[in-house]
């Protein structure tokens, strides 16, 4: 099978062919019908993940068709359409696990596309338990980026308590940003949208937003404020912690600044802005199973789906190099005829 593989850090993306695997015991062999293309295998270029390892097959954002079952496996049928995600199993023994918050577990993290071949390759090997079945009419390919973005998105709403009637403030208009904006709409909620230029207003409103602040322009607490007196959610999905801070201040009381993206940089503040007003600094992962199946049939039943540029795997290579130095635009997502 053809496969990409990162050797090591700050190594380009190799194209090479493998064996196709068998499944073991517990095990799921998927056919690949897309990976999408995800930020987060830019750290894995950079070897920033301290549990990773290299080589490894990267990618995370995956869709695909149960091929065949690994002993002690009878769920989901060969032929199902299924996705995957970034946790790749879990211990399955402590309190979180259990629970069914498998992206909580305080065992060794095991991630998919970091220290698990994930679905860069025209196969995958998933574990029992930790692939979904797709919703009937869910677009496999446009949908890949949910497994990722849209779980982020969708369960970081979901973390920081947004419901119908909420104001929630989206900082970042990138995959994760875009995708909060969708879901925090069609669930009721009033948006706010905060980035650095204007470039994004038009798509933003489009989408739904009432408001659109531009950091370049105006401070974006004072903005947050002058809104009805400020937001209940503000959810932090650009690459670094400062955007955060610069927007906590807009912040009503009891209000939450969730952190989806983050940078190197420490969230640091004075604490008199918590304590007066009752608010609160979380961070939410992706999601566990349970989460993703809930994404995907509020995704489906809402008409949710991220715009992808759909590319093949002789393309990874070069595009993985742009999100790498910075000049990717939109999603890509590598697609296996």
């Amino acid at each position: 099978m053809r496969s990409a593989v990162l050797t090591a850090p700050e190594k380009p993306l190799e194209l090479v062919e493998r064996d196709v695997p068998e499944p073991g015991p517990g095990e799921i062999l998927v056919k690949m019908t897309a990976c999408g293309m995800c930020f987060s295998e830019v750290n894995q270029f950079h070897g920033h993940y301290p549990f990773g390892r290299f080589p490894v097959v990267p990618g995370h954002e995956i869709s695909g068709v149960v091929a065949a079952l690994g002993q002690g496996v009878d769920w989901p049928a060969v032929g199902t359409p299924v996705g995957a995600q970034f946790t790749y199993t879990s211990c399955g023994r402590c309190d979180y696990c259990v629970r069914g918050d498998q992206m909580l577990c305080t065992g060794p993290k095991h991630v998919t596309g970091v220290n698990h071949d994930g679905g860069y390759a025209e196969y995958f090997v998933a574990r029992a338990g930790f692939v979904t079945p797709l919703p009937e009419g869910l677009d496999p390919v446009a949908a890949a980026p949910l497994m990722c973005a849209g779980i982020t998105a969708f369960n970081g709403l979901r973390q920081g308590g947004a419901v119908a009637g909420s104001k929630v403030a989206v900082l970042g208009t990138g995959g994760v940003g875009t995708m909060a904006v969708r879901f925090a709409v069609a669930i009721g909620a009033r948006v706010a949208v905060v980035s650095r230029s204007r470039r994004a207003e038009k798509e933003m409103r489009d989408l739904g937003a009432e408001v659109f602040v531009a950091t370049e322009e105006e401070d974006p607490a004072k903005a947050l404020l002058a809104w009805d007196g400020g937001v209940d959610l503000a959810m932090n999905t650009a690459p670094d912690t400062a955007t955060g801070l610069a927007a906590f201040e807009g912040l009503r009381p009891d209000g939450t600044l969730l952190y989806l993206g983050y940078g190197p940089e420490p969230v640091t503040l004075h604490p008199l802005g918590l304590v007066l007003h009752r608010r609160r600094i979380m961070g939410s992962p992706s999601g566990a199973p349970k989460d993703l199946r809930d994404t995907l049939a509020f995704a489906t039943a809402h008409g949710i789906v991220p715009e992808v540029t759909r590319v093949g795997l002789d393309d990874a290579p070069r595009i993985l190099a742009t999100m790498v130095d910075g000049t990717a635009r939109g999603r890509s997502v590598i697609t296996f005829d």
